[in-house]
């Protein structure tokens, strides 16, 4: 995911920032929840189709980046 696209994305439904992750290729949404599929390159920022975040991959996310 290149690095400038990743700035210019934001949660669709909070409007928050988005963290990539390279192994699932998702965006992640701290604040909504969510985890939205990279799919050929093309982030998929539906909410339909993104999946929801366990307690425990909430907080492997805060601890790689501490909340704003």
């Amino acid at each position: 995911m290149d690095k400038k696209l990743l700035e210019l994305l934001v949660c669709p439904v909070t409007k928050g920032p988005l963290d990539f992750d390279r192994e699932r290729q998702e965006l992640l949404s701290r604040s909504a929840r969510l985890a939205y599929p990279v799919r050929n390159g093309i982030p998929i920022l539906l909410e339909n189709e993104a999946r929801t975040l366990s307690d425990e991959e909430i907080e492997k996310l805060a601890a790689l980046r501490p909340a704003i």
